[in-house]
C-alpha cells in the first residue's frame, strides 16, 4: 500500500459514493455527487495550505486575520471523468488555476497513452493536484505525476474517489512521495483492469456516453 495514503472516511463521502456505485444512479446524479465528493475530498486535501495574516477592518474594528499565502493551487483533471470532481474543488477554490491532461488507457496493454496536455506557465511555483476519477493499474496516475514532474511540479497531490490496491501498490514504487488521498481502497481489479466493485467506467457515467 503507498505510504501517503489518506482514506477520507467520513459518513458523507462514504454514503454518496455508495450512491455514485449504484448502477440506477442516473447521469445527472452521478455528475452531482462527484462535485459534492469533490468538494468534501477537498477539505482533507487542502488542509496544509500555508497562512499568512493581514490586517483587515471588521465591523467592530481593526484585527490581524489568516488568508492563503502565496501563489494559488492548481488543479490538474485527467480528462475526462475527473471534470466532474474538479468542479467540487472549484467551490472551494475558485481562483485556482486548472491545467488539463488527456490520457487513455490502451485496453489491451492498460499502457497510459498521453493524447493532451496543457498547464500554466508557472506551474512548478504552485502546489499541484492531480485529479483522477479512479486508481486503477495506476499507470495513467503515474504517467500524469511523471509529466507534472517533468514541468516542474515538485508540491504534487493525487486524488481519487476509488482506488485498486494494485494501482496504489504501483504508486507507491514510483513516487512514494506523492500524497494519494482516496473515498475507498477496493477489492481488486478484474482481468480487464477495472476495479472491483468499483462504479464502472467513470466517464461514460458522468457524461452519459453508454
Amino acid at each position: 500500500m503507498h505510504p501517503k495514503l489518506t482514506v477520507v472516511d467520513h459518513p458523507l463521502v462514504a454514503h454518496k459514493l455508495s450512491l455514485m456505485r449504484d448502477e440506477d444512479t442516473s447521469t445527472g446524479r452521478f455528475r452531482n455527487l462527484a462535485r459534492e465528493l469533490g468538494l468534501l475530498i477537498g477539505y482533507e486535501v487542502l488542509r496544509d495550505l500555508p497562512l499568512e495574516y493581514r490586517e483587515i477592518s471588521t465591523p467592530m474594528g481593526k484585527a490581524s486575520m489568516p488568508f492563503i499565502k502565496g501563489k494559488k493551487v492548481v488543479l490538474v483533471p485527467i480528462l475526462r471523468a475527473a471534470l466532474g470532481l474538479v468542479d467540487g474543488l472549484l467551490d472551494l477554490v475558485p481562483s485556482a488555476r486548472v491545467g488539463h491532461i488527456g490520457i487513455y488507457r490502451e485496453p489491451e496493454t492498460l499502457t497510459a497513452i498521453e493524447y493532451f496536455l496543457k498547464l500554466p506557465e508557472d506551474v512548478a511555483e504552485r502546489p499541484v493536484v492531480i485529479v483522477s476519477a479512479v486508481i486503477a493499474s495506476g499507470n495513467t496516475a503515474i504517467a500524469a505525476i511523471s509529466r507534472l514532474t517533468e514541468h516542474g511540479a515538485k508540491n504534487i497531490k493525487l486524488v481519487s474517489l476509488v482506488s485498486a490496491p494494485e494501482g496504489l501498490d504501483a504508486l507507491a514504487r514510483a513516487f512514494p512521495g506523492v500524497p494519494v488521498f482516496t473515498a475507498a481502497v477496493d477489492e481488486r481489479l478484474d482481468e480487464n483492469g477495472f476495479v472491483i466493485p468499483g462504479l464502472g467506467d467513470a466517464g461514460d457515467r458522468m457524461f452519459g456516453t453508454k
